[in-house]
């Protein structure tokens, strides 16, 4: 495995795959997760109807406080480790890809309901940007929650710490309590208020600095994104989670999409390190010879005057 991915991030001038495939490493090598389940099938949409049912039926292990208890070590099996972290709607397997289903349940057809000079233009980034996580950079919401590597949840009576694999990154949600900062202050990760909706945790993220894009295939967002996250045990070694995303720049309409979460068996398990800025120093120099820059984001008002001159 190791010589294949050297292979690759020779051959390729696309510095995001490399990254991808040190996260294939980690996920195929390491990551054995818990199978028997109220709902087993992965693919988004199956998982989704499925998952609404049996958490009606389910009644979760719980913290002192009441509320239920989501520590523990997630992670993304089958066809997830790649799948939306590379293309949100549909796609096939292919060198660069390991394929998956679309993982959008709303709008219906499973298609991202982007606006059309937007979608256009995204095109062009993966050829004049590098991804952000190529420059280990963070990933942000909703990103964060699916790309490859594992996500520990160590949870409190107060708040919940989300741990990523991919370039150390983490999330600190206040849970029934409200942050509300500077409207001002842009940050990778926003800022996340925590609160229950019965057995689900519902997070609300705002403050985001419209920088990481949704996947790999360049689609973006603005700083007005809104994202709404919702975390549901379905069985003691299953959780779905959604995030409907609301940028109305770049949107025509909300749209939600769904990961189906198992738990590892691993006993004990501590994050792993990540040498991503040492792995991947060499080929940014490769990348930006080429030619190829950060992505600085959009602004709200850019993206406006995009819509008004495509009309």
């Amino acid at each position: 495995m190791t010589e294949r991915i050297v292979r690759q991030c020779t051959m390729t001038v696309t510095i995001a795959v490399c990254t991808l495939a040190s996260s294939m490493t980690h996920a195929q090598g390491s990551q054995a997760f818990i199978a028997d389940s109220a709902c087993p099938d992965n693919a988004p949409v199956v998982f989704h109807a499925c998952a609404l049912d049996a958490a009606r039926h389910f009644e979760p292990p719980r913290m002192p406080n009441g509320r239920p208890d989501f520590n523990g070590t997630w992670v993304l099996p089958g066809g997830q480790i790649g799948g939306a972290y590379e293309d949100l709607e549909e796609h096939p397997r292919t060198l660069d890809d390991l394929g998956g289903p679309t993982a959008i349940v709303d709008p219906s057809d499973g298609k991202l309901p982007i606006r059309a000079w937007a979608d256009q233009r995204r095109h062009d980034h993966p050829q004049t940007y590098f991804h952000h996580n190529a420059a280990c950079l963070q990933s942000g919401v909703p990103n964060s929650m699916y790309h490859g590597g594992t996500r520990q949840f160590l949870q409190t009576p107060d708040q919940l710490a989300i741990l990523t694999y991919n370039a150390h990154g983490f999330r600190v949600i206040a849970l029934d309590e409200t942050t509300r900062p500077s409207d001002r202050l842009r940050l990778w990760n926003g800022i996340s208020n925590g609160r229950w909706d019965g057995n689900t945790l519902v997070i609300e993220t705002k403050n985001l600095n419209g920088i990481p894009w949704l996947d790999q295939r360049g689609r973006f967002v603005t700083e007005d994104i809104h994202v709404v996250e919702r975390l549901t045990l379905v069985d003691p070694n299953t959780l779905h989670y959604a995030a409907t995303i609301e940028d109305p720049n770049v949107f025509t309409q909300p749209f939600t999409i769904v990961l189906a979460y198992r738990r590892s068996t691993a006993d004990r398990y501590e994050m792993q390190e990540l040498a991503c800025y040492e792995n991947n120093e060499a080929l940014m120099s490769i990348s930006r010879a080429a030619g190829m820059r950060m992505f600085t984001g959009i602004s709200p008002e850019e993206a406006r005057a995009a819509e008004e001159a495509s009309q």
